[in-house]
C-alpha cells in the first residue's frame, strides 16, 4: 500500500469518532466549496443534506454533522480496498461494522462482504475443564446471531443497550448519548451494523460461545428488505418499540411471533420485568428501570434463549439473499483483484518472471521476506533479482531504512503496522521469522522535507526466541541484529516493560552490534521504545526509567568491549545517543482484557511521538539507493558467512567509498594538471618568444588558484554530502594533503621544464636565428631579382624559369654554408661510448649475436651478479647461495626486487633526462647518450658499493644501458627528425619554395611593400599556427579519451582492471610478466596502446573537428587582432605595430619580431597599417585551408612533440603515483601520490609464488596470499635467511617489509587463482620451481574460468 507516512497515526486511535465539529460562517462555508470541491463532487452532499424538509434544514444549520454520517460518507466515496482498510480498523478498535448498506440515492442495499475478509477473531470457550481456543476469518465463522431493531420513536437507546451487552466499557456501537453526537443524521438510517462478543474462556464471561450481535439503525418499518433478511438468518430477534399496539408494526411482529425463534420484546414505556409470553417469546418493561438492572436481565434472557435455538450464523451467507448487492460479485476493483489473484494461482510462472513479480507487490505494499527464519539465511541472489527489477520499475530511488530489534512478543510488528499502516502478520502467539523488508512511498509533501523517496521498513523475529532454543541462539541473534543494524539507517530497539534488567543479553548483543557498527564507520542511530508501561505520565518515573537503562548499556558496552577489543566505557563511546529523547515509553496497547480489549488511545499519541522522531532523524539523513541497498545486503551477508564481519564487511564498504573517493581524486587531479598544462603551453610560448625571460613558482601558483579553489571546494561538498561521508572521514585530511602535494609537485614540476627551456634558449637562439637568416636572405634576393624585371612585359614561363634558376643557386649556398642535418643512428653511437668502456668485449660482436639480453624482462638477475671478495663468503651467503648452474650465483629473492627496483628507477630518470634535453628544439648530440651512459654508471655503482653481498659483472652495465637506449631509441629518433624537419636547410627551404616564389610575383607585378610584407607575415605565422592547433588539439583529446575511453575514464584501480582484462583476453604469459616485474612500463604501453587505437577509430568524428575547430578560433583570435590604434596614437612605424601584433598573439603562437628582423620593410613604405590589417585578413583564410589539407592521421602523431602528445599527457597523469610493489607478490600499491607518507597498501593481494616465492629447502612455489598469510600461524625467511619470521610479524623483518601494511583478513581475488592454474607450466618455468608439494594448486582454484576471473574484477576493483 502506498501510505503516507504524515497521516496514518490515527489507526488505532478509537477518539477519532468523537471529535467534534465546528460550526463555521455561511461565508466560510461557501468558500470552502468553491475551492475545494469540484460541481460533480458536490452532488452526494446536496443530494442527501440537500432534500431535506425545511424542519430538517433548520435543525441541520444548528446540529453539527453527525460522526456516524462522515464515517459512511467517507465509506461510500472509498473504493474496495480502502473501505476493506476502514473495516479492519474498525475491527481492531473493536467497533460495529457496516453489514447491510443502503445506496444514498438508489436505496440498492450492498453486502460489503469483500470488506470483512481480512478481519479474523479469536475466543476461548470453557468445556468442562478443558480450554477451547478458536481463531477465524469472521466471515466464515458460524455463530449465533442476536437481532436488534425498532419499531417507531423509543426514549431508550437501542444501541447503547447493545454495548452494555458486549463491553459495558466501550461503545461498540455509536448512540445518542456519546460525545459529538447530534440530533439529525442521513446516511445511518437502514443501515445494518454488526459486532461480536468473543468470550476469553473465564466464568466472567457474558456470554460462553462467541455471539454476532447485529443493530438496524432507524424504524424497522421503513426497511423490510433488512427486517426479512436479519431475522430469516437471526437466532434471536430483540424487538424495541413503545409498547404493544396494535398498529401496522404488530404485523411483523406478529410474524416473529409465531416463528419458531427466539423473540424478545423491549417496552420502553413498560415498567414490567421479564414476563413470558410463549415459549422462548418474552416481553422486558425498561419503564424506570436502571441501565444496569435492564441490560442484566436482558443478558439472562438472550443467554435463556440461545440453547433453544438451532439457527446459526454465517457472514458469507448473507450474499445468497436476492434483491442485495454484494461487493465481490459487482464492484470492479474487487472483480479485478479476484481474477488477478485467481491468474497468479492458476498460472505456471516462469522462475525468471518472479523477481519481476515480486518487485510489483512489494510496490503494492506487500512484505518481502529478507532473511529466511527457518534456515537463518538471506538468499542473497534473489533479493538481488528483486531489488533490479525494483530498479528497473522505480529506478534508482533513494531509501531510508528503518529496522527494528527486540525480544519476541514486544510489539514490534504491531508498532510498525500502526505507525505505518503496513501489514507485517501479528497476533496472539504469532511471530515473525527471521526478517521482512516491506517499502512505504513517502509523499510529495513529505519529500520536500526528506532526502529520498521511500522508507524500508525491516521487521524481524524476536531474539531469543524460544523455538531456536536447539541451536546457538546468542550466534543466531547476534548474525541477525548484525544484519538489520548494518542495512538500516536507525534502528528502533523494543523492550517489553520499563525494567531493562531482564534484557541484558539482549542488550548485550544489541550494543556489540553498534560497536561493530561503528568499526565498520557505519553510523545508524537508535531509539529504544519500552512499551506496555502502565503509567507513562509519571515524569520521575520515566527519568528514573531512563537513568536504569542507560546504566545497564554502559554495563553491557564494557562487557561488549572486551568481546571486540574496543577501547569504550560508555554507550555513547559507540554511538551518538541522547537518553532524553532517544528513549520512548509506550502505554499498554491494549484496554482491558482480550479478546474484548479494546485499542487504547495513549498509544497512538505515542507512535506518533515516536514518528516524529524518526521524520527528525530521517531529514538529516540521505538515505541510499536501491542499488547501494542491494550491495549492501551482499556485503553484510557475506562478511557474516566469513564469521569475520568486521573485517570482511568493513572492507568491502571501505572498498566501495574508497572506489568512489578515488574517482573523485582522479577528476580533481585532472583538473589541476589540465589547467596547468594550459599555463606551460602559454608560458612556453612566451619564453619562446622572448616576452618573459624567468618563471617562477608563485607566478604558477597565482595562475593556479582558481582552479585550485574550485578543486577545494568540489573535495570540501563530496566529503560532507556523500552518501558514505561517515566512512570517507578517515581520508578526509590524507586526501587534501595528496592534493595540496599534487598541485605542488605539478607546479614544481612545470617551474623546472620552463626553466630548462630558458636555459637553453641562448643556444636556440643561435638555432632559431640561423633559420631566421636563410629565409629573410631569400626574400631580400627575390625581391631584387624581381626589381630586375620591373616594368618589363616578361612571359610566366620565362619569369618561372628564372626564378627557378635563382632559386637552386640560392639553396646551394645556403646548404654548402650550412651543412644539411644528418639522420642520427643512437644504436651506433652507443656501441661507439661502450666499445671505449670495454675495449676487452667487442659489444658489435654480442649484439650481432644477440647475447644482449632485455634487462626489463628476465626472470633473474643472478648471471649478473658475482660475490665481493670482501664478503669473506667462498660458498653460500647470507643472500647468496651457490646455484646449481655452471656460471652465475642464485639471487636471495630480496636482492632480486632490490635489482629490479634499482632497474626501474634507473629508466625512470633516464626518461626524465631524455625529455629535459629538448630535442626537437635542440637537436640531438652523442652527448645526450654520453649523459645517459654516465647517469646509468654512476647509479649502478653506488649501489653495489652499498650494504650487498655482490657486485655486478660488466654486462650488467652493458645490457642496462643497451636495453634502456633501444626503448628511448624511437622517442629520440622522432623527436631528432622534427627538429631536423624545421632546421635542415636544405628541407625547410624546399618546402617555402612555392611561398616564395608567390612574394616574387607580387615584387615583380608591383605590389605595395605594404601587400607584400603582409603576405609575408601569414607565411610566417604558418608553422606556428600548425603547431598551436596540433597542441591544443592534443590536450583537447587528452580531456576527451579521459571522458569517454572505457579504460581510462576512471582512476588507476579502474585502468588496471582493464590491463587485467586484457592481459587475459591475450592470454600472453611474457606480457603478464612484464606487468608483474615491470608495472610503471607496462601501464605506459597500455596507454599509448588505447590512444592511438582512439585517434585511429575516432580521427574522423572527434580529432579532425576539433582540429578544424581549434584552426577556426586561432584565426578569429587573429583576425580580432588590432595594432593599428596603438601605433597610431604613439607616432610609431610598422616596427612598432609588429611588436604589438605578436605580443597579442604571444600566448597562442611562437611567433615575434624576431621571426621578421631580417625583412627591410621601414624603408619600403609600409606605412599604411590598416591596409597592412586588411591583407593580413585577407590572405589568412588562404593559408589556413592549406594547414587544414594536411591534417590526416599520419601526420596528427607525427608533427607533435613528444610532451605534448596526448597519451604521454595521460600518462603524466595516471603514472606519476607510487610504484612499490608489495615484497611477497608484487602488487602495486595504489598510493597516487609518489614518496608518500605512511605506509604502502594494496586492495587486493595476488598468489605469493607469482614472484617466485617457494617454500625453503624446496623447489615448491607457494600458493598462499598475503593477506591469508598474516592471518595465519605460519612463517617465512626474509632475505634468505635462516632465521624465521611469523607472517603476523611481518613488519619485524625490516626494510620493504617494515613499509607495508597488509591486513590480515581473507579477501581473495579469484583472477590470480585462475591465473596461476592457466599459466601454471609457463610459471614453473620462468622461476624453475614447481607448484607440487605443499604449493600444490588447491582443486577449488581450477574450478574458476577465465570468465569467472574477469567478472571478479567487475566485482572487487
Amino acid at each position: 500500500i502506498s501510505m503516507d507516512i504524515s497521516v496514518l497515526h490515527q489507526k488505532y486511535d478509537e477518539k477519532a469518532r468523537y471529535i467534534k465539529t465546528k460550526e463555521t460562517n455561511k461565508q466560510d462555508q461557501t468558500q470552502q466549496t468553491d475551492n475545494d470541491f469540484s460541481e460533480e463532487e458536490n452532488d452526494i452532499f446536496d443530494d442527501v443534506f440537500g432534500n431535506l424538509s425545511p424542519s430538517d434544514k433548520a435543525s441541520s444549520q444548528s446540529d453539527p454533522v453527525h460522526p456516524m454520517d462522515v464515517q459512511m460518507a467517507v465509506f461510500h466515496c472509498a473504493d474496495g480496498f480502502l473501505k476493506q482498510l476502514m473495516v479492519t480498523k474498525l475491527s481492531q478498535c473493536q467497533y460495529a461494522l457496516p453489514l447491510l448498506v443502503p445506496d444514498p440515492f438508489t436505496r440498492q442495499i450492498e453486502f460489503p462482504l469483500w470488506t470483512f475478509r481480512q478481519v479474523k477473531k479469536s475466543w476461548k470457550m470453557r468445556n468442562n475443564n478443558e480450554i477451547i481456543s478458536q481463531t477465524q476469518p469472521i466471515y466464515k465463522a458460524e455463530t449465533p446471531m442476536v437481532f436488534f431493531f425498532r419499531f417507531g420513536s423509543v426514549s431508550s437507546s437501542k444501541s447503547q443497550l447493545m454495548n452494555s451487552l458486549i463491553n459495558e466499557k466501550h461503545n461498540t456501537f455509536f448512540h445518542r448519548n456519546c460525545p459529538g453526537s447530534s440530533r439529525t443524521r442521513v446516511l445511518m438510517d437502514g443501515v445494518v451494523e454488526i459486532a461480536w462478543f468473543c468470550p476469553s474462556g473465564t466464568n466472567d464471561d457474558k456470554f460462553t460461545d462467541c455471539v454476532a450481535f447485529c443493530n438496524l439503525h432507524g424504524d424497522a418499518g421503513d426497511h423490510e428488505k433488512q427486517l426479512q433478511i436479519l431475522t430469516e438468518m437471526a437466532s434471536v430477534n430483540v424487538v424495541l418499540l413503545p409498547q404493544l399496539d396494535r398498529n401496522e408494526s404488530i404485523k411483523m411482529i406478529q410474524n416473529l411471533y409465531t416463528n419458531k425463534k427466539p423473540l424478545i420484546c423491549l417496552l420502553t414505556e413498560d415498567e414490567s420485568t421479564v414476563t413470558e409470553m410463549n415459549n422462548t417469546k418474552l416481553k422486558i418493561g425498561l419503564k424506570e428501570r436502571s441501565h444496569s438492572d435492564a441490560s442484566e436481565e436482558l443478558r439472562r434472557a438472550i443467554n435463556d434463549c440461545l440453547p433453544e435455538t438451532s439457527f446459526t450464523f454465517r457472514l458469507e451467507d448473507v450474499s445468497k439473499h436476492s434483491d442485495i448487492r454484494v461487493d465481490e460479485e459487482d464492484d470492479d476493483d474487487s472483480r479485478r483483484g479476484r481474477e488477478a489473484a485467481q491468474q497468479m494461482m492458476n498460472l505456471q510462472v516462469h522462475f525468471s518472471s518472479l523477481p519481476s513479480l515480486a518487485a510489483e507487490m512489494m510496490i503494492s505494499g506487500f512484505p518481502l521476506e529478507l532473511m529466511d527464519g527457518d534456515a537463518a539465511h538471506v538468499p542473497v541472489i534473489w533479493i538481488s533479482a528483486v531489488l533490479d527489477q525494483l530498479i528497473q520499475k522505480l529506478e534508482d530511488q533513494r531509501v531510508f531504512v528503518l529496522s527494528v530489534l527486540g525480544t519476541q512478543s514486544s510489539g514490534k510488528s504491531t508498532m510498525l503496522n500502526a505507525m505505518f499502516g503496513l501489514q507485517f502478520a501479528v497476533s496472539a502467539g504469532r511471530c515473525t521469522r527471521g526478517a521482512f523488508m516491506q517499502l512505504v512511498r513517502v509523499s510529495d509533501e513529505m519529500k520536500t522535507q526528506m532526502n529520498f523517496d521511500y522508507i524500508l521498513v525491516v521487521d524481524t523475529e524476536g531474539l531469543g526466541a524460544l523455538e531456536l532454543s536447539g541451536r546457538s541462539t546468542r550466534d543466531h541473534d547476534n548474525e541477525l541484529a548484525t544484519f538489520v543494524v548494518g542495512l538500516a539507517n536507525q534502528t528502533l530497539i523494543s523492550i517489553f516493560g520499563e525494567n531493562p534488567s531482564g534484557m541484558q543479553d539482549i542488550l548485550q548483543i544489541v550494543v556489540q552490534v553498534f560497536m561493530r557498527m561503528k568499526k565498520v564507520r557505519l553510523n545508524p542511530s537508535c531509539v529504544f521504545v519500552h512499551q506496555n508501561i502502565s503509567d507513562i505520565t509519571a515524569r520521575e518515573k520515566n527519568m528514573e526509567g531512563r537513568r536504569r537503562l542507560l546504566e545497564t548499556l554502559n554495563e553491557m558496552t564494557k562487557l561488549a568491549a572486551k568481546d571486540e577489543g574496543y577501547d569504550a566505557e560508555c554507550f555513547s563511546d559507540v554511538i551518538r545517543f541522547d537518553v532524553q529523547n532517544d528513549v520512548k515509553y509506550f502505554a499498554q496497547l491494549w484496554e482491558g482484557s482480550p479478546p474484548m480489549a479494546t485499542p487504547n488511545p495513549n498509544y497512538c499519541e505515542n507512535i506518533q511521538e515516536l514518528k516524529e522522531t524518526i521524520e527528525t532523524c530521517a531529514s538529516k539523513s540521505h538515505g541510499m539507493t536501491l542499488t547501494h541497498l542491494k550491495d549492501r545486503i551482499k556485503d553484510l551477508w557475506d562478511a557474516l558467512l566469513k564469521e569475520q564481519f568486521i573485517i570482511n564487511f568493513r572492507k568491502s564498504l571501505e572498498i566501495s567509498a574508497y572506489r568512489k573517493l578515488e574517482t573523485e581524486y582522479s577528476k580533481w587531479s585532472w583538473s589541476l594538471r589540465s589547467a596547468m598544462m594550459e599555463t606551460e603551453n602559454k608560458l612556453h610560448n612566451q619564453i619562446e618568444n622572448e616576452t618573459i625571460h624567468e618563471v617562477k613558482e608563485t607566478n604558477l601558483q597565482r595562475e593556479m588558484k582558481k582552479t585550485s579553489e574550485k578543486v577545494k571546494k568540489s573535495m570540501s561538498e563530496f566529503f560532507e554530502k556523500d552518501t558514505n561521508a561517515d566512512i570517507l572521514i578517515q581520508w578526509k585530511t590524507s586526501f587534501e594533503i595528496k592534493i595540496k602535494e599534487l598541485q605542488e609537485n605539478i607546479v614544481r614540476e612545470t617551474e623546472s621544464k620552463l626553466n630548462q627551456i630558458l636555459q637553453q634558449e641562448d643556444l636556440k637562439k643561435k638555432i632559431d636565428a640561423q633559420r631566421t637568416h636563410h629565409e629573410n636572405t631569400l626574400i631580400e634576393k627575390s625581391k631584387k631579382l624581381a626589381l630586375e624585371f620591373k616594368d618589363k612585359t616578361i612571359d610566366a614561363e620565362i619569369l618561372k624559369k628564372q626564378f627557378d634558376l635563382f632559386w637552386k643557386q640560392c639553396v646551394k649556398k645556403i646548404i654548402t654554408e650550412s651543412p644539411p642535418i644528418k639522420d642520427i643512428d643512437i644504436m651506433r653511437d652507443l656501441k661507439l661510448l661502450l666499445n671505449d668502456i670495454y675495449k676487452s668485449v667487442s659489444v658489435d660482436q654480442r649484439m650481432e649475436k644477440s647475447e644482449s639480453k632485455d634487462v626489463f624482462s628476465v626472470p633473474s638477475y643472478s648471471d649478473y651478479v658475482q660475490l665481493k671478495k670482501s664478503s669473506g663468503f667462498t660458498g653460500s651467503g647470507t643472500n647468496i647461495h651457490r646455484s646449481t648452474k655452471k656460471f652465475g650465483y642464485s639471487l636471495s629473492r630480496e636482492d632480486e626486487a632490490q635489482i629490479r627496483s634499482l632497474v626501474t628507477d634507473i629508466a625512470q630518470h633516464t626518461d626524465s633526462m631524455i625529455m629535459s634535453f629538448n630535442i626537437s628544439k635542440m637537436g640531438y648530440n652523442i652527448r645526450c647518450i654520453q649523459q645517459i651512459t654516465d647517469y646509468i654508471k654512476k647509479r649502478v655503482t653506488e649501489h653495489q658499493e652499498g650494504p650487498v653481498k655482490y657486485v655486478f659483472k660488466n654486462e650488467f652495465f652493458r645490457d642496462l644501458v643497451l636495453s634502456i637506449c633501444m626503448r628511448a631509441n624511437k622517442m629520440i629518433t622522432d623527436q631528432h627528425r622534427i627538429f631536423r624537419d624545421a632546421n635542415d636547410p636544405a628541407i625547410y627551404v624546399k618546402k617555402k619554395r612555392e611561398q616564395y616564389y608567390s612574394i616574387f610575383k607580387k615584387y615583380c607585378h608591383e605590389a605595395t611593400s605594404v601587400t607584400i610584407f603582409g603576405e609575408i607575415i601569414c607565411q610566417k605565422l604558418k608553422d606556428s599556427i600548425e603547431q598551436s592547433v596540433y597542441k591544443k588539439t592534443a590536450r583537447d583529446l587528452a580531456d576527451e579519451i579521459r571522458m569517454n575511453c572505457e579504460s581510462l575514464n576512471g582512476n588507476r584501480s579502474k585502468l588496471e582492471k582493464y590491463i587485467l582484462k586484457t592481459l587475459a583476453e591475450e592470454n600472453d604469459f611474457d606480457k603478464y610478466m612484464n606487468y608483474i616485474h615491470n608495472p610503471k612500463d607496462h601501464f605506459k604501453s597500455f596507454i599509448r596502446d588505447e590512444v592511438s587505437r582512439y585517434i585511429t577509430d575516432k580521427f574522423s568524428v572527434s580529432v579532425l573537428p576539433k582540429m578544424k575547430e581549434n584552426i577556426k578560433l586561432l584565426q578569429q583570435k587573429i583576425m580580432k587582432t588590432e595594432s593599428t590604434e596603438c601605433v597610431q596614437v604613439n607616432n610609431g612605424n610598422v616596427g612598432l605595430w609588429l611588436k604589438s601584433f605578436t605580443q597579442q598573439l604571444s600566448d597562442e603562437l611562437i611567433f615575434s619580431e624576431k621571426d621578421l628582423s631580417g625583412v627591410k620593410h621601414d624603408d619600403d613604405g609600409v606605412d599604411d597599417f590598416s591596409l597592412l590589417q586588411d591583407v593580413i585578413r585577407d590572405k589568412l583564410p588562404d593559408v589556413m585551408s592549406e594547414i587544414s589539407l594536411r591534417f590526416n592521421t599520419k601526420a596528427f602523431p607525427k608533427n607533435l612533440d613528444y610532451k605534448f602528445r596526448p597519451d604521454e599527457l595521460l600518462i603524466d597523469h595516471f603514472c606519476q603515483c607510487c610504484w612499490v610493489q608489495c615484497p611477497f607478490c608484487k602488487a602495486t600499491c595504489t598510493n597516487t601520490i609518489e614518496n608518500h607518507d605512511g605506509d604502502h597498501s594494496v586492495p587486493f593481494h595476488r598468489v605469493i609464488g607469482l614472484n617466485g616465492m617457494h617454500y625453503k629447502n624446496t623447489r615448491n612455489l607457494s600458493t598462499s596470499i598475503c593477506t591469508s598469510a598474516v592471518a595465519s600461524n605460519l612463517s617465512f625467511y626474509p632475505n634468505a635467511s635462516d632465521d624465521n619470521v611469523l607472517w603476523q610479524e611481518y613488519r619485524t623483518a625490516g626494510g620493504d617489509y617494515a613499509d607495508w601494511s597488509i591486513t590480515s583478513d581473507l579477501s581473495e581475488l579469484p583472477y590470480w587463482k585462475w591465473f596461476v592454474c592457466r599459466f601454471k607450466k609457463d610459471l614453473e618455468k620462468y622461476y624453475n620451481k614447481t607448484f607440487e608439494g605443499r604449493g600444490k594448486i588447491p582443486d577449488e582454484w581450477k574450478k574458476c574460468s577465465k570468465q569467472d576471473a574477469v567478472e571478479s574484477l567487475d566485482q572487487y576493483i
